[in-house]
C-alpha cells in the first residue's frame, strides 16, 4: 500500500491551490503564510513533483499540481460531506458577503434577526472573491449581477441597483441647494473598485474638475471616507440610507444606473434548504423590502 503524504501538507495544498496565495491560505487555515508555504515544499518534496509555479502575483498550479489538486480537493470535500452527514448542525446557516455589504448593511442589520432568530448561529464569511457553495461549505451568498447566474443556483433579487452621490453637510456649504453640475464637478471623488464615477459623469456631460481624489479598495472605505468629508462617493443607496436618513450623509445627486448590476440572494438549487436556511432567505428579502 502506498504511504500517504503528511495530511497537513494536504491540507495546505487544497487550500493554497483554490485560493492560489499563500496568504489566502493561511487566512483560511488559521496559521502563517511560511508554516503554508514550508507544508507545500515538504509535500512537493515526498512527491517529488512541482506543484506550484511561483509568479509575481501569486501562484499557479502547474499541470501535475492541477490534476493532483483536483483529486485531492475532491478527497477533502467527501470528507467534509460525510463529517457533515454524521453530525449536521441544522441551526447554522453560512452566508458569504463582500466586506462592504457586510459592514454597511448585513452587521447593522443584525440585531433584528437575532431578536427574531435566536436560534440561528447565523456565520458570516466576508470575502471580495467568489466562495464556493460545496468545498466552503457555504449555504447563501449575496452578490451582484445579472441573470441568468447558472442552471445550478437560484437567485433571488434583494435589492436593484440606486447609485446615489452623497456627501458630507460640511463639504458642501459653500454650494448652492441644490447643488450644480459645476458644484459636481469640483468636488474631489472618492472612487471604490467599481470605478463608477468617470462613466457616471460622462453620461451626466460633466467633465471633472476636482484637483485631488481618493482611491479605495472598498465601497465601505469609500462611505467612511464621505462620512469624514474627504469627498463625494458614488455608491448604492440602500448601504447609506441610514446615513441620509440621519443627515450624517447628504444626497446630493443621483446618477445613472445603466450599466451596474443588482444585488442577488444566491443559493444552490440542488441542495435542500432546511428550516434555518429559510428562515435566513425570508428575513433577507423582508429586511431588504419592496
Amino acid at each position: 500500500m502506498i504511504s500517504l503524504p503528511p495530511l497537513n501538507g494536504l491540507r495546505a495544498f487544497d487550500a493554497a491551490g483554490r485560493r492560489l496565495s499563500f496568504r489566502a491560505a493561511a487566512d483560511e487555515l488559521g496559521v502563517t503564510q511560511g508554516a503554508v508555504a514550508q507544508h507545500v515544499r515538504h509535500l512537493e518534496a515526498e512527491l517529488g513533483v512541482t506543484l506550484f509555479d511561483r509568479v509575481p502575483k501569486g501562484l499557479a498550479l502547474t499541470s501535475a499540481g492541477r490534476s493532483y489538486h483536483q483529486q485531492v480537493a475532491a478527497a477533502f470535500s467527501a470528507l467534509r460531506q460525510a463529517t457533515s452527514e454524521l453530525r449536521p448542525e441544522p441551526n447554522k446557516v453560512v452566508i458569504s458577503v463582500t466586506p462592504s455589504f457586510a459592514s454597511k448593511w448585513l452587521i447593522p442589520n443584525l440585531p433584528d434577526f437575532a431578536a427574531q432568530h435566536p436560534d440561528i448561529d447565523l456565520r458570516i464569511m466576508a470575502t471580495e472573491s467568489v466562495s464556493s457553495f460545496h468545498s466552503d461549505g457555504i449555504d447563501l451568498a449575496i452578490r451582484q449581477g445579472t441573470p441568468p447566474f447558472g442552471a445550478m443556483l437560484n437567485a433571488d433579487l434583494l435589492f436593484q441597483q440606486d447609485m446615489v452621490a452623497v456627501v458630507a453637510p460640511s463639504l458642501v456649504q459653500s454650494c448652492a441647494r441644490p447643488i450644480t453640475a459645476n458644484d459636481l464637478a469640483a468636488l474631489p471623488k472618492i472612487h471604490d473598485a467599481h470605478d463608477l464615477w468617470p462613466a457616471a459623469l460622462a453620461e451626466l456631460g460633466i467633465i471633472d474638475q476636482a484637483r485631488r481624489g481618493l482611491r479605495l479598495s472598498q465601497t465601505a472605505l469609500a462611505v467612511d471616507a464621505a462620512l469624514s468629508g474627504q469627498g463625494i462617493a458614488l455608491v448604492s443607496r440602500f448601504l447609506v440610507a441610514d446615513d441620509i436618513a440621519a443627515g450624517t450623509l447628504l444626497e446630493v445627486a443621483k446618477l445613472p444606473n445603466s450599466k451596474t448590476h443588482d444585488f442577488y440572494l444566491l443559493s444552490p438549487r440542488s441542495s435542500h434548504r432546511n428550516s434555518a436556511i429559510m428562515a435566513v432567505v425570508a428575513w433577507l428579502k423582508d429586511a431588504a423590502g419592496p
